[in-house]
């Protein structure tokens, strides 16, 4: 079974970083890297994680004309991370170009990164959808009608916030990957996040993956607000089956 928990390095620093993965024993985690920290210490890091055997995603949300993001997703196959992803916004053309360029950097034989449409950033809600962004369709409709662009893209699936996963999953298929951030402890604070769940929750709502980033990195004892993560995940799962 893969592992679903993805924590979120959202710090600033390798140094920072390496003080976090201190915290769990050794043991080998599905790491997200975001723009504050690859942007700072770049692929190097990225390098070294891998060569330690922790498995990444790479979070940079590209979103560019087709043949900018084409070449740098060429150059980040070839870094060997697990997922990466774009802005579902930058539209089909775009995507499609994602695609091409990381299976053009891919060394033959190997499967390229996992790709993943940003459908909506977890701290937008309805009001700035249209308010702001003038988009005049609901929440819904705007992530669901994104996801379906990115499976006509050929993306494998889509980040996405918990509640919207199975009716993307519904719209595409149940095997289109939905990746979900925004996850908290019930006690959590939801901070800058609006549209968030437990883990139990999002993985039955039905999520594939989850990111968990403050409720982990901010905990006292790191490692064992992972493991409780994965516990919670795990007793969903099992009660459901």
């Amino acid at each position: 079974m893969h592992n679903p928990v993805i924590v979120a390095l959202d710090v600033a620093s390798q140094a920072e970083g390496e003080e976090l993965l201190r915290s769990f024993d050794d043991r080998t985690i599905f790491l997200k890297i975001g723009m504050e920290l690859f942007y700072q210490e770049g692929p190097g890091l990225v390098k070294t994680l891998k060569q330690q055997g922790h498995q990444i995603f790479l979070d940079l949300k590209l979103h560019d004309i087709p043949t900018t993001v084409y070449k740098t997703m060429k150059g980040l196959a070839r870094l060997g991370v697990d997922m990466v992803n774009v802005h579902a916004a930058g539209g089909k053309a775009m995507m499609a170009q994602a695609i091409a360029g990381l299976k053009a950097g891919t060394p033959t034989g190997k499967r390229h990164p996992m790709c993943l449409a940003v459908t909506q950033l977890t701290s937008t809600d309805e009001a700035t959808l249209q308010q702001e962004l003038l988009i005049n369709h609901s929440m819904d409709d705007v992530i669901v009608s994104y996801g379906q662009l990115a499976a006509k893209s050929g993306c494998d699936g889509v980040v996405c916030s918990p509640w919207e996963a199975e009716r993307i999953k519904s719209s595409v298929h149940q095997d289109f990957i939905t990746v979900t951030p925004g996850i908290r402890f019930s006690e959590d604070a939801a901070n800058d996040q609006k549209r968030i769940a437990t883990p139990s929750r999002a993985k039955e709502l039905g999520s594939d993956y989850i990111v968990v980033g403050r409720s982990i990195a901010k905990a006292q004892n790191p490692n064992q607000a992972y493991q409780r993560v994965l516990t919670e995940w795990r007793q969903e799962h099992e009660t459901s089956s």
